[in-house]
Order: structure tokens, then sequence, then C-alpha cells
């Protein structure tokens, strides 16, 4: 099921949006401040984020470039009671897909929410149908890896766990995020099997495995794939 997150200060407006997301079939969190926002992104992974542009500790603008230069790609729209050019343009430039008048009708808010994914969707299938990285190819359709050229042999796991990590390239992916994605939400295991996992897949695709440059530990984190 796909994830909306909304951050906006005011409980009446996150009851709404609450209500509009789950009516039309998505997972709803919600965050208090922009603040929260960056917190809940890396947990919780939304497909789409709605920021409130007014809010305390960090208004919505400076959230959106903060979560851009992180490399988020979801789609954003805003939510202001401020409709001039001027603001709209700042929200724009800030990385934002959408803005979006208070009050608004649910039922816009709900069809732009579906429009973006859609939209997003579209353009996410296209994009990651190949991925490079230096010498690495990571062909998706094909469930396929090659390095200089040549095809390197993968088992199922670990490419399920490459082509997740490529995916969210600069992105840190922590191992209950890789558990998660590879073994589903039943899975009662050890994630401790995660760390055996990247080894392997280092040993495979770096040029020293004990110093690995495309597929990196963030200590006390998780694992960032991309060279910087």
């Amino acid at each position: 099921m796909m994830k909306i997150l909304l951050a906006d200060d005011e409980p009446s407006m996150r009851k709404l949006v609450r209500r509009v997301v789950e009516e039309g079939g998505y997972s709803f969190v919600s965050a208090n401040d922009g603040t929260e926002v960056l917190e809940l992104v890396i947990n919780e992974r939304p497909d789409l984020i709605i920021l409130d542009v007014m809010m305390p500790r960090m208004d919505g603008f400076h959230v959106c470039n903060q979560l851009r230069e992180q490399g988020v790609k979801v789609p954003i729209i805003f939510l202001s009671a401020k409709g001039d050019i001027v603001d709209k343009a700042v929200g724009f430039s800030a990385g934002a897909d959408d803005y979006l008048v208070k009050p608004f009708s649910p039922d816009e808010l709900l069809m732009r929410i579906k429009a973006h994914l859609r939209q997003f969707e579209r353009v996410s299938e296209s994009a990651v149908a190949l991925i490079r990285e230096g010498a690495l190819e990571i062909d998706m359709r094909r469930h396929r890896v090659l390095l200089d050229g040549c095809v390197v042999p993968f088992t199922p796991k670990e490419f399920q766990i490459l082509a997740f990590l490529a995916k969210h390239r600069l992105q840190i992916v922590t191992r209950e995020q890789l558990t998660l994605e590879v073994w589903g939400e039943d899975y009662f295991g050890e994630i401790s099997s995660i760390p055996v996992y990247i080894r392997k897949i280092r040993e495979k695709i770096e040029a020293d495995p004990s110093h690995p440059a495309v597929l990196r530990t963030m200590r006390n984190t998780g694992y960032i794939f991309g060279l910087d």
C-alpha cells in the first residue's frame, strides 16, 4: 500500500487529510513540524509528501529544499493559506511538484495525489530500467548485473538487495528496510544476515571489497549505494 506523509501543525488539518488519504486507499503518517519530517522520511519511506508552508521549527520551503538535497525524489505537494504568485514561485523553486491553497476541496486533494503518484510511477519505471554506476550496470528488467560489460552471477536475494539500494542511490538504507523489502513483513529472522549478503555483493562489484567505493556502510545507520 502506498504511503502518504503529511506535515502540518494543525490537528484539524491532519485529521482532514488522514480521512482523505485513507478513504483513497492509501496509508497515512503525519508529522507536527518540519524537522520531524526529515526523520520520518528515512524510516517511513513515503510515496508522496504533503507539506504545510508555515510550520514551527522549520517551514515547508526549507524542508522541501533539504529533502531534495538529500536525494528524495517522491512528489511533494505544498499546502498554504497564501496563494500569491510569489509564494508559489518560492515553493516550486524549492522543489515542489504542486501547490494547493487552503481551504481546498478534499476531492481535489485526492485527485492531485492520485495524479502525481501515477506520473511518478511512470517516470520511475522508465528511469530505473537500467541503472549505471561507473563500470557497473544493473538491468532491472532482465535481473542482470554487468561489470565492465561482463555478466556477474547474482543470486535472486543478492540482486534484490542491490537493486533496492541502487533505486535509492545516495540515500541511507537501513538493515530493517532491506529486510522488509527482500523478505517481507512476515519475516521473523535475524537482520544479522544482511551484512553477509552485503559482503558477498561487494566481492562481486568492488575493486577492493575491504574498502568499498560503490556500496558503503554508514556506521550505526545502514548502507548507501553510489559514487560521490
